[in-house]
């Protein structure tokens, strides 16, 4: 008996003696490890990670950056079954533990001593793998486990249960760039939390311990038999019923991957926003969840896309077929998983479905899309398609189908718009699309080329292209400032002019036709687009001058060539360039500055950016109170604290020449004004000069819009390397550029009337539908006059060869003056020819 009291109290002894070693141990362990620890306070207001989203003026989805899918949720947004799932595939214990599950650890401990040191499953709790995941690394070390359990023992000092699981269901990787329950449920099942059901709520809770391997898209299989397991701890903890579950046993995984609803046609309009995001809130702006809306209405640029693609394909049919793709040799016995296997390297491309052909016959063809489609394409699918000869040529039609198509062509269908299947080609002409609100810049529709996937150049305001004749307008705004008037005459005739840089030392400007009118009006110069006229305009008024004021349109002085040939557009500009340029037209005179951000929210839905623009503002008090004269922008320190130059700094976040504004978020601010350049007289004058070139001239296609309040200028270059059209009225500015990026030609009477105009109106007709007649009224000071057609002056009354003209009010008794002195001189009736 002695012997065992003995006994006991040596056990007693050395189990104290144990724990005061183990108590001791653990005390010196924290004290090690204690300046180690965070402070999991941090955790209270963290910030997950939230990809940048990017959406149009009335709030539809353009894009989203960042690296992580991510959409935080509060605890109470997420149903009960979700929650029950996650506990019971990870933490059955959660909401009794302490935040450290002793037995779990004794577990692992156990494992390590029988297996010889083998790290295999940890025993973590959900708070342990908060607190890995915050702040500690992935790797298996004692060290780090010690430190895990140290943070997880504070964690559940100063958080609730319900923060922690909040945290967690917020934070871990579920698998495809994933992260947090509902960003998992988006991408699997395209479906908010609330409207999953039990068995898809058992998978996501599946995905939890293995996610790039453990799911539903990556391996069907062990994600459903993980789910099956989940859905057994649901039962078994009495979160499910006998039913439930089977009916839930029974519910087949239909995941697949759900990217997020682009529901705006604008990639090249989101990276602009990209840049200019990184620009002003630096690396944060792709991982803090900014929201971004852009000026743009989601109708106004998909009527943009669906123009421009419209009109190149239409461009693109009318030169003709460069054949199929591809060609594969396909065996007798070919079937679905070939065509598959063929097909698995091509995407659809702006609606146009890759196919290959299977069978083709005298009369049709049959086309394999997808084990479940196939398509018939008879004579008329295929009849535009004559063969490709060169830009200029093409051959016969085809007399049937088996002319164009052979058994293994791999080809582009596109539906047409009766809704048929026909052939079709990806073209190689790009075009470009940029349209601005004349008042503020503010960007209504941008198209940077035909397919972002295919070319990410973004040719509406990166290309430097010839603007040719859609120039002229800047130039005749020139001449009316020093003199000239829409009745000025000038010889519409041949011309040589010494250029050493050529062959024979002379440079022979010619109108498009190769046609001379001889002494014509610029009015009439201008609608029928004669060369020759704004080649003599510009030498008059000197080509200094004229570059110089043309700067006044937005244009960089080195974009201009210091000679006569910017008369025919030789600069290099951008269609964005073209379209703030005729802005000036379109509003009054007054230089506004692009701009596609309107405003900046924070995650919370906090503006912490709101655009203030420079405006034409004609009406505002205080445009009214500002005496200063139309001239050149001017950032000197002479500028009114309201005025642009005052606010935007030259080059400070442009990106394709668009600037953002001044920033308004924080109180009430007066209206920015923009810079008058040019009166507004001359700014009518030439105004009405573009109206004509849409009544009766070069631009008369685009009346069938129905609309009287539209100007514009065709333009196209030296071989047809570029096709333009840029037009406007009081609310849209927009510029359209066709032409190849090699600048190869676009073919013979491929003029911007033709290849660019139908374009435009395609959009303008959509954008301006409904809308009233917006544009310009006679300005004081603008008066008409009637003149003889004949010699542009002032006629008498009962002349049968008068007609009406405008004038600015000073000009009229200089030229009543001038018919005067030419009935008394009657030789002085030819002296109109500036050479």
């Amino acid at each position: 008996m002695q012997i065992l009291k003995r006994l006991l109290r040596w056990v007693l002894i050395l189990a104290f003696t144990g724990l005061l070693l183990a108590v001791a141990a653990v005390g010196v362990a924290y004290w090690l490890v204690s300046p180690r620890i965070p402070s999991v306070a941090v955790l209270k207001d963290y910030h997950m990670q939230v990809p940048l989203r990017v959406l149009t003026a009335d709030g539809k989805l353009i894009a989203t950056f960042g690296e992580t899918r991510r959409i935080p949720v509060g605890i109470a947004a997420v149903p009960d079954r979700l929650k029950h799932a996650v506990l019971s595939a990870e933490d059955g214990d959660f909401y009794r533990h302490p935040g450290v599950d002793w037995h779990g650890i004794a577990r692992a401990g156990w494992h390590v001593i029988v297996s010889g040191g083998d790290k295999g499953p940890g025993g973590s709790t959900i708070t342990q793998q908060v607190a890995r995941n915050f702040f500690l690394s992935p790797e298996k070390l004692y060290s780090r486990k010690l430190t895990e359990i140290f943070i997880a023992l504070r964690m559940e000092n100063e958080l609730s249960k319900d923060q922690i699981l909040e945290l967690y269901l917020n934070k871990m990787f579920l698998g495809h760039r994933s992260y947090g329950v509902a960003a998992a449920a988006s991408y699997y099942y395209g479906k908010t939390l609330d409207q999953l059901s039990v068995a898809e709520c058992a998978m996501i809770a599946s995905t939890f311990q293995l996610p790039s391997v453990v799911n539903p898209i990556n391996n069907p299989k062990r994600g459903l038999a993980r789910r099956n397991w989940v859905l057994g701890q649901m039962l078994q903890n009495r979160y499910i019923t006998q039913a439930e579950y089977q009916q839930a046993l029974a519910e087949p995984s239909n995941a697949f991957p759900h990217e997020p609803p682009i529901e705006v046609d604008a990639p090249y309009l989101a990276e602009m926003v990209r840049l200019q995001a990184l620009d002003r809130l630096g690396n944060d702006a792709l991982t803090e969840g900014y929201v971004i809306k852009t000026t743009v209405q989601s109708a106004r640029q998909q009527s943009a896309v669906d123009a421009m693609r419209a009109g190149l394909i239409d461009y693109d049919h009318r030169h003709g077929w460069r054949g199929p793709e591809d060609h594969q040799e396909l065996a007798d016995n070919a079937g679905n998983e070939d065509f598959d296997r063929i097909l698995s390297s091509y995407t659809d491309i702006a609606g146009m479905r890759p196919g290959v052909v299977s069978s083709v016959g005298a009369s049709e063809a049959m086309v394999y899309l997808s084990s479940h489609e196939q398509v018939q394409l008879g004579q008329d699918a295929v009849g535009w398609a004559r063969p490709y000869v060169n830009e200029t040529r093409v051959g016969a039609p085809p007399k049937n189908v088996a002319a164009v198509l052979k058994r293994g062509d791999i080809i582009r269908v596109a539906r047409n718009a009766k809704g048929e299947w026909e052939l079709t080609q990806i073209p190689k002409v790009q075009g470009a699309l940029a349209s601005v609100n004349p008042e503020d810049g503010s960007l209504q529709a941008l198209v940077g080329g035909f397919n972002f996937l295919r070319s990410k150049f973004n040719r509406a305001v990166m290309a430097a292209r010839q603007p040719g004749s859609s120039f002229k307008p800047y130039i005749y705004s020139a001449a009316f400032d020093r003199g000239f008037t829409p009745a000025s005459i000038v010889n519409d005739a041949p011309l040589a002019l010494p250029d050493p840089s050529r062959p024979d030392g002379l440079w022979t400007p010619s109108n498009d036709d190769d046609k001379f009118d001889g002494p014509i009006r610029l009015r009439e110069a201008l609608v029928k687009s004669k060369n020759l006229v704004s080649v003599r305009l510009l030498d008059a008024i000197g080509v200094r001058y004229a570059r110089d004021y043309v700067t006044r349109f937005g244009f960089s002085p080195d974009a201009l060539p210091p000679n006569l040939s910017m008369a025919l557009g030789t600069a290099s500009v951008s269609p964005m360039g073209m379209a703030r340029g005729y802005a000036v037209f379109a509003n009054g005179g007054y230089l506004v500055t692009p701009y596609f951000i309107s405003e900046i929210d924070d995650r919370d839905g906090k503006p912490i950016y709101l655009a203030n623009p420079a405006r034409a503002c004609r009406t505002c008090q205080e445009r009214l109170l500002d005496t200063r004269p139309p001239g050149p922008p001017s950032s000197s320190a002479a500028a009114p604290a309201n005025s642009v130059a005052a606010v935007t700094p030259a080059g400070a976040g442009s990106v394709g020449g668009a600037v953002l504004p001044a920033d308004a978020h924080e109180g009430a601010h007066p209206p920015v004004l923009a810079p008058q350049v040019i009166d507004v007289r001359n700014d009518f004058l030439v105004t009405s000069l573009m109206k004509d070139v849409i009544r009766r001239g070069t631009g008369a296609a685009a009346m069938a819009l129905g609309r009287d309040d539209l100007a514009g200028k065709t333009g196209s270059t030296n071989e047809h390397r570029d096709a333009w059209f840029v037009g406007f009225n009081g609310d849209l500015s927009t510029a359209v550029w066709v032409g190849f990026d090699d600048f190869g030609s676009l073919g013979r009477g491929e003029f911007g009337a033709k290849a660019a105009l139908p374009i435009w109106m395609d959009y303008m007709g959509a954008a301006l539908k409904d809308r009233p007649s917006a544009t310009l009224s006679m300005p004081p000071g603008v008066t008409t006059v009637q003149i003889d057609r004949s010699s542009g002056l002032p006629s008498e009354p009962g002349n049968p060869n008068a007609m009406p003209e405008m004038f600015k009010v000073e000009d009229v008794d200089r030229l009543r003056q001038q018919a005067s002195q030419q009935q008394e001189d009657p030789d002085q009736q030819h002296a109109y020819d500036i050479f």
